[in-house]
């Protein structure tokens, strides 16, 4: 398969989930599975795991079905479709656990418009703590409202 049609498929895949992302997020995560996700809102006990940790391990799932499925089944489409979701799993843990909610103590300085913007995105949708009126969004496109020049 040629080069370019697989990028372009890894890269629409990372794109589409950004689309899943706030969809799981705004239907599911604040719906019917809000029993899983409402522990990262309000923190409801000790342990440094969340039961929102949970939809990580449906998107690897799905992520590797990808990767099995390129290859025991030769399907070519699967591997750029596989590394695609992981790469995205990979930015959202670094940017929504590592760089805004510090599970991991980096990046605690990045300060330019950019960090702030994503930031102060992020506090709006977690000064809701109930399963109603939180704003959803996704990780990347996060709208321009919260993005202030210096």
């Amino acid at each position: 398969m040629s080069t370019l049609l697989w990028i372009l498929v890894f890269l629409a895949t990372y794109c589409f989930m950004e689309f899943m992302a706030w969809f799981t997020h705004k239907y599911i995560m604040h719906g019917f599975l809000w029993r899983l996700h409402k522990d990262h809102h309000k923190k409801d006990h000790d342990s440094w795991f969340e039961r929102n940790d949970a939809f990580f391990i449906f998107y690897a799932i799905v992520s590797i079905t990808f990767f099995l499925l390129w290859k025991y089944n030769d399907l070519w489409i699967g591997l750029p479709i596989g590394i695609g979701i992981f790469a995205y799993g990979f930015s959202y843990f670094m940017v929504h656990d590592i760089f805004i909610h510090q599970r991991f103590k980096l990046f605690r300085n990045a300060n330019n418009w950019y960090a702030k913007g994503v930031r102060r995105a992020h506090k709006m949708h977690h000064k809701h703590l109930g399963k109603k009126d939180g704003e959803c969004f996704g990780m990347l496109f996060v709208p321009f409202k919260y993005f202030k020049k210096q």
